[in-house]
């Protein structure tokens, strides 16, 4: 079945929207982005293209590659253009409430049965998102890392109702279409990536709240004392503060473990729009591309 996945939509054209759409592309697949109008549309598109000549620049793509990339993809702010789609990938912001909206609204434009209907969420129940819909057989998690383009892994989520010829088309189309690394996990929030890491995320923000040590320390302490490529905070800011906080919220609201509870001070970055890389400013400040 996935083999013969050859028609990509994806709802959220933002950092991770615009990852996974220049992944298909990339992997030669026929690739529609719906945004919520046509000026973040725009903004999409833009978004795409200056990580294909990125590439190119870096040696990593030819530039025929990238023209033939760019070529495959549409940008759209109207939904309907998703509807002969054979697998659509949800990726709009970290919130229950509008992936459910988005998910009900696929449920009726999608017009393939046989379609499947993916989250890119980093811990919301993927049942959740299913029951907004009339076919939660067909709705799996695929949650991929930032940057898209860059790290291999591919998380395949499967709820209680998730078919298994979903999750074994999904599977393969992850690892022989894009070439990516697939682990499985339960549908439980973080699945296994998140509920690893957000707890290290968020113990480095309680040490930099309490004055233990500054951030910087903090970052260096891990890089050089524990061989990791990036410190917690530096890692946190180019996740986003805002998603690190959707995702604590998410592992604390079902497994109502301390430790998983977001910080005060992240709550508080987060209100202040202090969310790290992407506005220039979290617990390190950055220039802008």
């Amino acid at each position: 079945m996935s083999t013969s996945i050859r028609r990509i939509g994806i709802v959220g054209g933002g950092q991770m929207g615009a990852g996974i759409a220049e992944v298909c592309a990339r992997a030669g697949l026929d690739t529609v982005v719906c945004e919520a109008d046509a000026t973040t549309a725009r903004a999409a598109r833009e978004r795409v293209a200056v990580s294909l000549e990125r590439a190119v620049q870096r040696g990593k793509l030819d530039r025929i590659s990238a023209e033939d990339a760019q070529a495959r993809l549409l940008f759209t702010g109207d939904l309907d253009d998703l509807a002969d789609r054979q697998l659509v990938i949800e990726a709009v912001v970290e919130n229950a409430e509008a992936k459910i909206e988005v998910f009900t609204a696929l449920d009726k434009i999608v017009e393939d049965p046989e379609a499947i209907l993916a989250t890119n969420t980093s811990a919301i129940p993927v049942m959740r998102l299913g029951m907004a819909t009339g076919r939660a057989d067909r709705v799996v998690g695929l949650h991929f890392f930032n940057p898209v383009p860059v790290l291999p892994l591919v998380e395949i989520v499967t709820s209680l109702h998730t078919c298994d010829r979903v999750t074994a088309a999904t599977e393969e189309f992850v690892r022989d279409t894009l070439g990516k690394t697939a682990i499985r996990s339960q549908d439980r929030a973080g699945f296994v990536v998140n509920a690893l890491l957000v707890p290290y995320l968020l113990a480095a923000v309680r040490m930099a709240e309490s004055g233990f040590a500054t951030a910087t320390d903090i970052d260096e302490g891990m890089v050089l004392g524990c061989a990791h490529p990036m410190g917690p905070l530096r890692l946190a800011d180019l996740i986003g503060l805002d998603t690190v906080a959707a995702i604590a919220e998410s592992l604390y609201a079902e497994f109502k473990e301390p430790l998983y509870a977001p910080p005060p001070l992240l709550q508080r970055m987060v209100q202040a729009g202090l969310l790290g890389r992407k506005t220039g400013r979290g617990f390190h400040t950055y220039g802008r591309d």
